[in-house]
């Protein structure tokens, strides 16, 4: 079993960037596709980008599309979220999320649904001031 702690929120003002990190442990980092989240007051818990087993396949909400980045290191068992030009409505909770995927079909699968993950981190503040 997979645990998970993101780090890097933080408060930022409008336009400025932030890296968000997740760190992996308990499991074998390379078989778990990746993915980020993001939760604001009030709101449902949203999708924001997803990285597959092998690093390749990407996708993101069409919210971010253009300003962030996901990748991960498997050496380091590290998933990144690479945030540029922040926006107010960039505010949230945003956590990380593991699916084991151990099919060879599914090495370039990603996965965009919070259902489809079997494992969450606690969160990590992100705070844009505008």
């Amino acid at each position: 079993q997979v645990q998970l702690v993101e780090s890097g929120g933080g408060l930022v003002q409008a336009g400025g960037s932030l890296r968000l990190s997740c760190a992996a442990s308990g499991g074998t980092f390379g078989l778990y596709a990746m993915g980020w989240f993001r939760q604001a007051p009030g709101k449902e818990r949203e999708f924001v980008a997803a990285i597959s087993r092998s690093g390749t396949n990407t996708n993101y909400a069409d919210s971010v599309k253009g300003r962030f980045t996901i990748s991960r290191d498997n050496a380091k068992n590290l998933v990144y979220l690479q945030m540029n030009s922040l926006k107010a409505e960039d505010t949230a909770l945003y956590y990380c999320a593991a699916r084991l995927t151990i099919s060879a079909s599914s090495y370039t699968s990603y996965y965009t649904g919070p259902s489809e993950y079997n494992y969450w981190g606690l969160g990590t503040q992100v705070t844009v001031s505008s």
